[in-house]
């Protein structure tokens, strides 16, 4: 989890440590460019791949790890 909270603290251009499951999304700048850039840090770290309205509908962390988890699951029930 540690190179995935690195990587939101650079999309996001904060510091690591303000990075947390209960980091607001709202108050910072969650974009279109944030979301492609999460999407594929996600991928890099989790090896899975999110949709973009997932994750436009996500408000904290929390929820971004509640989607991958979520996602890994359903990959393994599938194979």
């Amino acid at each position: 989890m540690e190179a995935f909270y690195e990587g939101l603290a650079e999309v996001f251009e904060i510091d690591v440590s303000q990075v947390s499951p209960n980091l607001d999304l709202t108050r910072i700048d969650w974009d279109s460019l944030a979301f492609i850039s999460t999407i594929a840090l996600v991928d890099d770290c989790f090896n899975v791949m999110l949709d973009g309205q997932s994750l436009a509908n996500c408000q904290t962390v929390a929820d971004i790890e509640k989607l991958i988890t979520d996602k890994q699951a359903t990959r393994i029930i599938q194979t």
